[in-house]
């Protein structure tokens, strides 16, 4: 394969950190620390691309698709990282945001020679999860050339799905070949070429974003309450107590009770908020609603 580092923005050498190997450790980490304030930005730049690709996302969500990461080594442990939160978070099932990583799971924490290079590999993954054209397909690569990222995107395209990407640098054969690309120019690194740096950060604010705002538009949030969250240990228990306190302004032994009733704060919300004490009612709401509070209210004249 034929490479020209120079044509990749974050393989270039950083001015600002040629001569970090002299500098004092306080040095050195505001040099870093510096850098790492341009990703805002260039995140901020990238903010029109990604309003097109949340609704893109809701769009699949409510069509019954999937959302699916692939990258390899940095790119894909972050969209690992992404995915795999979003079930405790949002209470979505395991499947519906998933990241399709080079060299499997065990590259999660070993790197896998060699994984990134293969097309075909990347292609193999997506028909491994049964890839469908309901099914929306997130390429997150830093450079933008990945080829198991391109090989994967290449066969999402060809089945019917919706295809983006998260790039760090400009012009990239991904971007060109997505219907919706994001592009978040961070420039060299402070380590030529060690795109877990900014790169990484970028990708990972936008992931952030992508996943956050869209199950926001999905009606998992109430105000700015993770109102389905799964409380699946004594933390996550007293969250879902203080976020049924605030949401509801009631005392926390209320909460406790109407939690224990309903299993669920977005139902003990619902509840409260709309009057309604019966639990199949409240499940009727809730459903007929898509899960939405804001609507279900409205359904009920509240």
């Amino acid at each position: 394969m034929n490479i020209d580092l120079k044509k990749i923005g974050t393989e270039n050498r950083n001015s600002r950190t040629l001569h970090i190997d002299k500098m004092s450790t306080e040095e050195m980490v505001r040099v870093i620390n510096d850098e790492d304030k341009i990703v805002a930005f260039a995140v901020e730049t990238a903010l029109p691309q990604v309003v097109k690709v949340v609704d893109v996302i809701v769009t699949t969500f409510e069509a019954g698709g999937r959302l699916i990461y692939m990258g390899a080594g940095t790119s894909g442990r972050i969209g690992l990282i992404d995915a795999v939160e979003c079930r405790p978070t949002f209470s979505v099932p395991d499947d519906m945001v998933q990241c399709v990583m080079a060299g499997g799971a065990k590259a999660m924490v070993k790197a896998v020679e060699g994984a990134e290079d293969n097309k075909m590999f990347g292609l193999e993954d997506l028909k491994a999860i049964q890839l469908t054209s309901q099914d929306m397909v997130i390429g997150i690569a830093a450079s933008g050339r990945t080829p198991y990222v391109i090989g994967g995107v290449e066969y999402a395209k060809k089945i019917g799905c919706q295809t983006a990407c998260i790039v760090t640098t400009g012009q990239s054969e991904l971007a060109s070949l997505v219907a919706y690309p994001i592009e978040a120019i961070t420039g060299a690194e402070p380590l030529t070429g060690s795109t877990r740096m900014k790169s990484g950060t970028a990708q990972k604010m936008i992931c952030n974003m992508l996943t956050t705002a869209s199950m926001i538009k999905m009606g998992k949030v109430y105000e700015n309450l993770m109102i389905d969250v799964q409380a699946t240990n004594e933390k996550l228990v007293k969250r879902a107590e203080s976020i049924l306190e605030e949401a509801a302004h009631i005392s926390n032994e209320e909460a406790k009770v109407k939690l224990l009733k309903y299993k669920s704060v977005k139902k003990a919300l619902f509840s409260i908020l709309s009057g309604i004490s019966d639990e199949l009612t409240v499940d009727h709401f809730l459903e007929s609603s898509q899960g939405n509070i804001h609507k279900a209210l409205k359904e009920v004249g509240k």
